[in-house]
């Protein structure tokens, strides 16, 4: 899988990246977020906001001073993980706008390999697969794209083409799926049901933009597959606990990102013991433990 790279950014600069988007990114920078979290603004005079992005706040200024003379009409979160949402309340302090998104975060988020899950957040408009927003000069439809998170929703800008697909796709990374709210098999149908779009560029939360998303799509697709035809091989090899799978697997990556790594080893196999593919043992059975054991059916 080739990923994209993007030179360092400027952070609180605001970058005219089309005709009707721009983007500010906060100064979050690190292993699951790149440079850090770009937030979007969509149109002109009356515009929205797509991710507002950590509560940090010389962001949040340069946010509300990219946004001077403009009013804020809609304020969109893409799901809820604390790079993406938390930022919201204080834009919406400052301009009255209303948030929007598919809900608040769902309960047993597991163990915080990333940035971790905002729990504050709560739309104040619930939005779900198909819903439109307008504002002057621009419509976005949102897609529900479960898999990252269960209640991760996409944007796209039907005057551009253009699509936002917060953190189910990723131009500089794969996304991590952790369960138990990340879910492998909903994110792989999620990625095909994006392959059936027409959008023209995906601008991802973080790194650059893609501009032929549906070749990046297939790279993804057969990345997933990929990992999952790994995690079988190491069963048939008699390597049966995800520890050991990841250092396999993973024999490049750097050691503190083991757990990030893991979690989507286990979400691969839940996936097959859900399918009937593969069983856990343990002292419970349980799958859901980073110390269980798997044998293929």
């Amino acid at each position: 899988m080739r990923f994209l790279s993007e030179p360092s950014v400027e952070y609180g600069a605001v970058s005219v990246v089309s005709p009707l988007i721009r983007r500010v990114v906060a100064p979050n920078p690190g292993p699951f977020t790149y440079h850090g979290t770009g937030t979007y603004i969509v149109g002109h005079g009356d515009v929205a906001v797509i991710d507002p992005g950590p509560d940090i706040p010389s962001h949040v200024a340069a946010l509300l001073a990219a946004l001077g003379g403009e009013r804020v009409s809609h304020i969109l979160v893409t799901h809820t993980h604390r790079d993406h949402s938390p930022a919201a309340a204080a834009l919406k302090a400052a301009t009255g706008a209303p948030t929007h998104g598919f809900g608040p975060h769902a309960g047993g988020a597991g163990p915080a390999v990333e940035e971790g899950a905002d729990h504050d957040f709560v739309p104040d408009r619930a939005l779900g697969d198909g819903d439109v927003i307008a504002g002057a000069g621009w419509t976005m439809e949102a897609a529900h794209t479960p898999g990252h998170t269960s209640n991760h929703l996409c944007f796209g800008l039907r005057e551009e083409r253009a699509f936002f697909p917060g953190d189910h796709v990723m131009g500089w990374s794969t996304t991590i799926v952790s369960p138990p709210d990340g879910d492998m098999a909903d994110y792989r149908a999620s990625l095909s049901r994006l392959a059936q779009r027409d959008d023209a560029i995906y601008y991802p939360t973080h790194g650059p933009a893609i501009t032929d998303p549906a070749a990046f799509l297939a790279g993804l697709a057969a990345h997933r597959a990929g990992r999952e035809a790994a995690v079988i091989a190491c069963i048939d090899d008699g390597i049966t606990e995800i520890p050991a799978m990841v250092r396999h697997i993973y024999q490049e990556l750097d050691a503190s990102l083991y757990g990030a790594a893991g979690r989507s080893v286990l979400a691969h196999l839940i996936q097959l013991v859900d399918e009937g593919r593969a069983v856990a043992e343990g002292p419970d059975g349980a799958i859901a433990t980073i110390s269980a054991r798997f044998r293929l059916i």
